[in-house]
C-alpha cells in the first residue's frame, strides 16, 4: 500500500544524508534542480499530447485547474488573513537586495518560463507523436519518474544544506503556524474540490496536497490519475506562485503571515527574494522555515492520499 511512497521518500531521504561545503558543487546541484524542473515539464507536455481529443481535453483542464485554484486560493487567503489577525509577525524594511526581482514581471519570468517547457512538451509530442507513436509518451512517462527520483533526492540535498538545523525549524512557531494553516486551508478545499471536479474525497485532498511544489504535483499525480490532471495539478500550484508575486508586495505590511504563507512551498526558493525585498531579513527566516516544512511534508502527504 505505501510502496509508492517510500519509492519517493527514499531519494529524499538520501539526498538530506549529504552534506555539502563546496559553495560550487552547491551551485551545480542548484542549477540541476532547476534544469531538472524544466525536464520534468517538458515531459509532462509530451504526455499531454498523447490525451485523446487533445483540444478539449485541454478545455477541461484549463476549467478544472480554475475550478481548484479558486477554491484552493480562498481557503488559503481565509485561514492565513485569520492567522494574521492573531500572530505577533510583523514585516520590516531592508535595502534593495540583491539579485531580487525589481518588478512582478521580473518576478514571474521564471514561472513563464515553465509554462513554456509544458507548451514546448506539448509541440514536441504532436509533431513526434504520428511519427514515433505511442511509444514516446511511454518513454516520456518513464524517463520522467526518474527525473523525478533525481530531483527529489537533490532537493533534500538543497534542504540538508540549506544553513537552517532542524531544531531553528521547529522552535519556529510563526513559520510552523503559517505551514500547518495553509497545509490544513488547502486540504479542506480539496475536498470541497473533490465532487465538483468528480473525484474520490482522497483523490481531491491529493490534488490539494502539492502546496504550491508544482514539479512534484505534476508527475506524482500525473502517475496516478492520469496526465490530465496531472496538468490540473500542476497549473494550480504554479497558479500559486503567480498570485504569490502579486501578493507580496501589496499584503506583506499589513498581513504578513499572509504575504509569506500563500507561496506555500515556494517560500523558501522561488518567492523567497520577494518577500526579502518588500519584508525585510525579519521574515526570512520564517518564509524558510514555513517553505521547507511543507516541502517536506508534501510528497507523503499526498502519497498518502493516493493510496488509500
Amino acid at each position: 500500500m505505501f510502496s509508492g511512497l517510500l519509492i519517493v521518500l527514499l531519494p529524499l531521504i538520501a539526498g538530506y544524508l549529504v552534506r555539502v561545503r563546496s559553495p560550487r558543487l552547491q551551485g551545480l546541484i542548484n542549477h540541476a534542480v532547476n534544469g531538472s524542473v524544466y525536464a520534468i515539464l517538458l515531459l509532462m507536455g509530451i504526455r499531454l499530447a498523447g490525451l485523446e481529443n487533445l483540444s478539449s481535453q485541454l478545455s477541461r483542464l484549463g476549467g478544472s485547474a480554475l475550478l481548484l485554484f479558486v477554491l484552493t486560493g480562498a481557503c488559503n487567503l481565509a485561514a492565513l488573513w485569520w492567522l494574521s489577525r492573531r500572530l505577533a509577525l510583523r514585516a520590516g524594511t531592508s535595502p534593495a537586495v540583491k539579485d531580487a526581482p525589481v518588478s512582478k514581471l521580473a518576478a514571474m519570468q521564471s514561472s513563464l518560463l515553465l509554462i513554456g517547457a509544458v507548451a514546448g512538451g506539448v509541440t514536441l509530442g504532436v509533431t513526434l507523436g504520428p511519427l514515433l507513436g505511442p511509444g514516446l509518451f511511454h518513454g516520456a512517462e518513464v524517463l520522467a519518474e526518474w527525473v523525478l527520483y533525481v530531483l527529489l533526492a537533490l532537493i533534500g540535498c538543497q534542504l540538508r544544506n540549506s544553513g537552517m538545523p532542524l531544531k531553528q525549524i521547529l522552535l519556529n512557531r510563526a513559520g510552523l503556524a503559517i505551514a500547518l494553516t495553509l497545509a490544513a486551508s488547502s486540504l479542506v478545499a480539496g475536498l470541497l474540490a473533490a465532487p465538483l471536479l468528480s473525484l474520490g474525497w482522497n483523490e481531491g485532498l491529493a490534488m490539494a496536497s502539492g502546496f504550491g511544489w508544482y514539479s512534484l504535483s505534476a508527475i506524482l499525480i500525473g502517475d496516478q490519475l492520469g496526465p490530465l490532471l496531472g496538468g490540473v495539478a500542476f497549473f494550480n500550484d504554479l497558479a500559486r506562485e503567480l498570485l504569490a508575486f502579486v501578493l507580496i508586495p501589496l499584503m506583506i505590511h499589513r498581513h504578513t503571515a499572509l504575504a509569506i504563507g500563500y507561496g506555500g512551498a515556494t517560500s523558501m526558493d522561488f518567492t523567497l527574494p520577494v518577500i526579502q525585498q518588500h519584508g525585510g531579513v525579519a521574515c526570512v527566516p520564517v518564509a524558510v522555515v514555513s517553505g521547507f516544512l511543507l516541502s517536506l511534508l508534501s510528497p507523503p502527504l499526498m502519497l498518502f492520499w493516493l493510496s488509500l
